[in-house]
């Protein structure tokens, strides 16, 4: 039977997609939230009923954590949703999903990013490397103290090489980047869900 999927996240799941489309076709039917950007974890559980309840999907697959992490340009300004808040929002997502439909949950680690393309291409918002290691921190300890399976894709753009896969921006990826990510994530859905 065709598993049915939600993909949550932002615009690296965005660049992802239709990879994952593509690797699932006759296995899964992606429901998931399109077009629409997941943005940080404050929104994921602001629009959670319509995207992850509502659908009653048999995988719920979620990856936030860019935004929440994201700075806004000028001296020591803080992270948008600080670091405790950012885990604590990851486990009222998996508990709410947990008690509100019967979907198996997974989760994908944040991206690495390079600041100083992002200050070459005058971005706007700063994303740090140390702010990567840490909210992927919050992550772990999020999905272990709710058995959510985790996907690393911070080590699978690791594993290619972090300059070769990320764009010209220091956040988002290349199009065969995106190609890899997509791949990546389609086998762990599939993985998890044959085993689920």
């Amino acid at each position: 039977m065709t598993k049915r999927i939600v993909c949550i996240g932002d615009s690296i799941r965005m660049g992802y997609q239709q990879t994952v489309i593509d690797e699932l076709t006759g296995w899964g039917e992606i429901l998931g939230i399109g077009e629409i950007q997941g943005g940080n974890t404050r929104n994921v559980l602001k629009h959670l009923w319509d995207w992850a309840v509502e659908p009653q999907a048999d995988i719920v697959y979620l990856n936030a954590g860019l935004h929440d992490m994201a700075r806004d340009p000028g001296p020591g300004p803080e992270n948008r949703v600080k670091p405790d808040e950012y885990g604590d929002n990851l486990g009222r997502i998996f508990s709410t999903i947990r008690r509100e439909t019967d979907a198996l949950v997974l989760f994908a680690l944040t991206t690495p990013v390079d600041l100083a393309r992002q200050h070459a291409v005058g971005y706007g918002i700063n994303r740090t490397e140390e702010d990567v290691t840490l909210y992927n921190e919050k992550a772990c300890s999020a999905t272990t103290g709710f058995e959510v399976p985790l996907l690393d894709l911070c080590a699978v753009v690791g594993s290619h090489g972090v300059s070769e896969m990320l764009g010209e921006d220091g956040v988002h990826f290349t199009e065969a980047a995106s190609a890899i990510l997509g791949k990546a994530v389609a086998d762990f859905i599939r993985t998890q869900g044959d085993a689920a």
